[in-house]
């Protein structure tokens, strides 16, 4: 997407508009996909497996995370997805991505990897060793956007997450009703997300290089990868300096805030 202005914009006023109704935007070549090809070299060699011999991908998925190294974290940086950031948060107001988070490398296997349930990232009450009490709220302390870094082409049958589309606005309309406290994961896990079982459901697919910028409310699921090459995909949080919901700052609703005021009039 070329701009010629000063100050070019990463998203479009109709991609910004799907965000807020759909809950996600998809940014195709966010970053390169040389830089891609670089980050899985270094999650090769930590999977443990050969990339060249089938029968050492023993195991549905591997997790690895919180890698700091350039390639990853570059990715995470590109001057594209700072300028979507700045569109969809609000100017200013998150931290730049220190680290990638975690990596469920997921491998092509005819077995359940056991973590295909639909959820949606909690973001505060990290201190609870039991992370079912991991909790999220409406105002979504702790986090502006989930997102999804495809390091690896991805397929509709290479493990692409689920996305249930504008389940969103069900899950701000659920928070709401707890305040500031939130609720815990295993609150919200209780219904399995039956409020967004009507929803439509898309596949977050694209070529290496691809990320999906997503609202922290947002519901998704891993699956089983029924392909033939390992996926490769992070998912960090973008990380707020100012905080997600705060309706004290200048220049109107964002669109994280737009799609909460959405589900709540």
């Amino acid at each position: 997407m070329q701009n010629t202005d000063e100050n070019p914009r990463a998203l479009s006023a109709a991609q910004i508009e799907r965000f807020i109704h759909d809950g996600f935007v998809k940014i195709d070549r966010a970053f390169a996909k040389a830089m891609a090809a670089d980050a899985r070299q270094i999650l090769w060699r930590d999977t443990g497996c050969d990339p060249d011999n089938p029968s050492t991908w023993t195991r549905p998925v591997i997790r690895l995370g919180m890698y700091t190294e350039r390639p990853l974290v570059d990715a995470a940086n590109t001057p594209i997805l700072h300028r979507a950031f700045d569109q969809l948060t609000g100017q200013g107001r998150w931290l730049p991505c220190m680290s990638m988070g975690t990596f469920p490398v997921r491998f092509p296997s005819p077995h359940d990897p056991g973590d295909a349930g639909w959820h949606i990232d909690v973001s505060f009450g990290f201190d609870d060793p039991d992370f079912m009490n991991w909790r999220a709220n409406v105002q979504s302390r702790g986090r502006l956007l989930l997102m999804l870094f495809l390091f690896s082409d991805v397929g509709e049958n290479d493990a692409p997450t689920r996305i249930r589309v504008g389940s969103h606005l069900d899950i701000a309309r659920r928070l709401a009703s707890a305040g500031d406290a939130g609720l815990t994961l295993r609150d919200l896990a209780a219904s399995d997300f039956a409020e967004t079982s009507n929803c439509r459901e898309v596949l977050a697919s694209g070529e290496a290089g691809t990320v999906y910028l997503c609202h922290p409310f947002l519901v998704h699921a891993a699956q089983p990868h029924r392909g033939t090459r390992p996926r490769f995909l992070a998912q960090p949080p973008l990380l707020p300096r100012e905080p997600a919901v705060s309706g004290g700052h200048t220049g109107g609703r964002t669109p994280i805030e737009e799609a909460i005021h959405l589900a709540l009039r």
